[in-house]
């Protein structure tokens, strides 16, 4: 069961970096939640992975069995504020949306246009070529 729960963490992380690193806005959202449901199950694990165990400890239990309550705290705590983020960021994106027309994120021209590639011979060049050569100072002959 843990390593089902490892590559379910895994894979949601995955997706969720994947889906950030998009170019519109939208995918940016989803993957922030997928990213956040992939630490609250994170969180939600460390508390022991056991079926059917009470958060609370049983005195006249024979063999007691509990889990932890501290991470289902922090679960609950984090599915708060990760609903509150995305509403807020689902926000700020309708409004650009809205004012721009369009869910990509723009760039400067000068960004988006990849700078040629240069060595270190093709410089050399450059710097041969801009600088004249140097000539021979006369000097000034005083009268004898």
């Amino acid at each position: 069961m843990e390593i089902l729960v490892a590559s379910a963490i895994g894979a949601m992380t995955a997706a969720g970096v994947y889906l950030i690193l998009r170019i519109r806005t939208f995918a940016v959202v989803l993957g922030m939640t997928m990213l956040s449901y992939a630490i609250n199950v994170f969180l939600f694990s460390t508390g022991r992975l056991v079926i059917g165990a009470a958060p609370i400890l049983d005195n006249y239990a024979e063999n007691p069995t509990y889990t932890d309550p501290l991470p289902q705290a922090l679960v609950l705590t984090a599915i708060v504020i990760s609903f509150g983020m995305t509403a807020v960021v689902v926000m700020m994106a309708l409004g650009a949306f809205i004012e721009g027309g369009d869910d990509r994120i723009d760039m400067p021209d000068d960004d988006r246009i990849m700078p040629d590639l240069r060595t270190v011979e093709d410089e050399e060049a450059r710097d041969s070529v801009a600088q004249p050569a140097k000539s021979q100072p006369v000097g000034n002959e005083v009268g004898s």
